[in-house]
């Protein structure tokens, strides 16, 4: 049996699709669209069911991609997920509001059952209504009370399930009196119709009225306060992502740490040869690399779970919107953004709260530019590399401001990039905020853990395959060359380093660097040279450029191979030193102060990281918006790094 779970958003569905199928869920999308859907399995009397949740809509005429999801389902019988039985959630305190969809899915003869959840938010509020007289309005549905809050009313729902009454079948929308979806005039009449007529019918069975400022009225006068609330929300922020750095770090750094150990031991175990190499030095850094992320993301969208559940998040939009419509953005943008400071992967999974497809596409491509973590190492090596250690005014460090400066430009970036694409992106949609200020309530752990849980996995199978096939093939262009041109030219590099008198330490270091020059990578690099020469660069930089687009901090260990020069965290002056004495062929120095600034740029703006592309697609569905990301990201870095080069110079 296909059971349809529907209605209106913050009527606690999720919490009810949670009770009925525990941890019997997966997330797929819906046949032929981008739009996610969460399919549970569950038993009752021994009948196997399966039951999908589908996207929160105010209406059964769609405004948005989710929402036309829900009216192509419910109008054709041949649908995928067409279903036996439709259970609509509704939010007891707001029943008016709530029975405009109800009555519209009643009226299409499907077998419906309404699930009158949060008993006790109405019960608070001290709204009432009988419930035979409701039923009575209602004799073809099945009605029944819950909590799925606090896990109550799962029996009666599944027992209402099952009981569901056979009705007169499938009716088209103009058969059920609703209006044709190309007919906009006729839905606004039919909407009024239905809600003067629902107002009417609900006055009949209304039991108590007692109209007081709630708790949630008087939060909300300081929470959405026209000043206060900005400076309460960036206060929460600061709190938020000062947590995220500061405890992510901690196990992050024995993620990486328990990776090169095992990459270490597996290399001392596993006999010498190509397949030890692809395990050590491809496979086992791939996988770390995608589980490194974990402790962010996992404690980002913790707290995001925390402020949706409590009820803030949805005030946070209603007060940032007025800001970000403007640049063709959307009040639920800030989130995302705000996220990409630490990393642009939860960033990116952040903006699926966002409905409108225009203003989330807008939000997921300009989140890489906002500066991330993974930018520090490159900005902090080339920044005691080119920027003297000089105060301005006596107080300001010019170290400090030039990386002040670097954050600010991205900030800035993605707010014009953003305005741009809301001229180029077009869609049928017209963008809107529609939102409901639901009550505030203590938030449920186990929905949020279950939120967590499952970000976590979506990132882990759907990226992290993607991030391993690519550290594989970078691996392979590293460690292969044609013919034996790698091998000559390490066997070149042992005997220069017998005439430097070199240690072993030094001298291994010199050998892998000729390798790596004479490798696929490193003839790579070369090709590009000319076209990375006006930007100051040479072909070492140019194999960091490519090397980093695994992820922008390999550009560090990139230049410590290829300055030869063992970067263990103690010896980075060292490589300091080498890149400050780095030459071109005419003996000029690589590493002026135009160069360096410029590389900073190219940085600030390249879309130097797979892990996001990977995320990028798996959230669009499709390798066309990465790819677009790319290309825009690219030529921004390009030109931006020529452009600094040329002043500077």
């Amino acid at each position: 049996m296909k059971i349809a779970l529907l209605g209106n958003p913050n009527t606690g569905k999720t919490s009810v699709f949670n009770i009925l199928t525990g941890l019997r869920q997966n997330v797929g999308n819906f046949p032929g669209v981008t739009v996610d859907r969460k399919i549970g399995k569950l038993k009752i009397d021994g009948q196997d069911c399966e039951l999908v949740d589908f996207p929160g809509t105010y209406s059964i005429y769609p405004r948005s991609k989710d929402e036309a999801v829900v009216y192509d389902c419910l109008s054709k019988p041949d649908h995928d997920d067409y279903p036996d039985v439709v259970a609509v959630v509704i939010d007891r305190a707001n029943l008016e509001r709530n029975l405009l969809f109800f009555t519209q899915v009643y009226d299409l003869q499907l077998p419906t059952v309404m699930i009158l959840n949060m008993s006790d938010l109405a019960q608070r509020k001290e709204i009432q209504y009988d419930l035979e007289g409701l039923k009575a309005l209602f004799p073809e549905a099945v009605i029944v009370e819950s909590n799925a809050r606090i896990k109550s009313g799962k029996a009666q729902i599944e027992k209402a399930l099952l009981n569901a009454p056979k009705r007169k079948g499938h009716l088209f929308l103009e058969s059920a009196g609703l209006s044709n979806i190309e007919d906009l005039e006729n839905q606004e009449k039919e909407t009024e119709t239905r809600f003067s007529k629902i107002q009417e019918q609900l006055s009949d069975i209304r039991v108590v009225t007692k109209k007081e400022t709630t708790r949630s009225e008087k939060i909300d006068r300081i929470l959405v306060h026209p000043i206060f609330g900005y400076i309460i929300f960036a206060a929460i922020l600061m709190i938020i992502f000062q947590f995220i750095y500061a405890f992510s770090s901690i196990p992050m750094d024995l993620i990486d740490s328990g990776f090169t150990s095992l990459s270490t031991w597996t290399t001392s175990v596993m006999p010498e040869g190509i397949f030890t190499d692809l395990v050590t030095q491809g496979i086992i850094p791939g996988i770390g690399g995608v589980v490194i992320f974990i402790p962010q993301i996992a404690l980002l969208f913790l707290f995001i779970g925390i402020l949706e559940e409590t009820g803030y998040l949805a005030r946070v939009v209603f007060i940032m919107d007025q800001i970000m419509r403007p640049l063709g953005l959307n009040g639920k943008s800030v989130v995302p953004l705000m996220s990409s400071v630490a990393c642009a992967i939860p960033g990116v999974m952040a903006a699926r709260t966002i409905s409108d497809w225009k203003e989330r596409m807008i939000t997921i491509m300009v989140a890489p530019l906002m500066s991330c973590s993974a930018r520090i190492p490159v900005y902090t090596l080339l920044i005691a590399i080119v920027i003297p250690k000089e105060t301005i005014g006596g107080i300001f460090g010019l170290q400090g401001l030039v990386l002040f400066g670097l954050y600010a430009l991205g900030t800035i970036s993605a707010l014009l990039v953003a305005l741009l694409l809301k001229a180029i992106i077009k869609t049928k949609e017209k963008g809107f905020l529609l939102l409901e200020m639901p009550s505030y309530k203590s938030p449920r752990w186990g929905n949020v853990g279950m939120t967590v849980l499952e970000k976590v996995r979506i990132f882990v199978w759907d990226a992290g395959k993607v991030i391993l096939a690519i550290s594989i093939v970078l691996w392979a262009l590293a460690t292969y060359g044609p013919g034996d041109r790698m091998s000559k030219a390490g066997e070149v590099a042992k005997v220069e380093a017998v005439e430097l008198n070199l240690n072993e330490e030094d001298a291994d270091q010199l050998v892998a660097s000729a390798k790596l020059e004479n490798s696929y990578i490193g003839i790579m690099g070369k090709a590009i040279e000319p076209a990375i020469k006006p930007l100051g660069y040479d072909w070492k930089i140019g194999i960091s450029l490519i090397t980093s687009f695994a992820a922008r901090e390999v550009f560090v260990g990139s230049m410590a191979t290829i300055y030869a020069v063992h970067d263990d965290g103690e010896e980075n002056r060292t490589l300091i030193e080498k890149m400050k004495a780095a030459k071109h062929s005419n003996g000029a120095p690589v590493y002026t102060m135009a160069a360096g600034v410029s590389l900073m740029v190219f940085y600030a703006f390249a879309m130097q990281c797979m892990s996001t592309l990977a995320i990028v697609k798996r959230e669009t569905r499709s390798w066309k918006w990465p790819l677009i990301q790319v290309g825009y990201m690219g030529i921004l870095a390009y030109l931006g790094a020529w452009i600094t080069f040329i002043l500077l110079s």
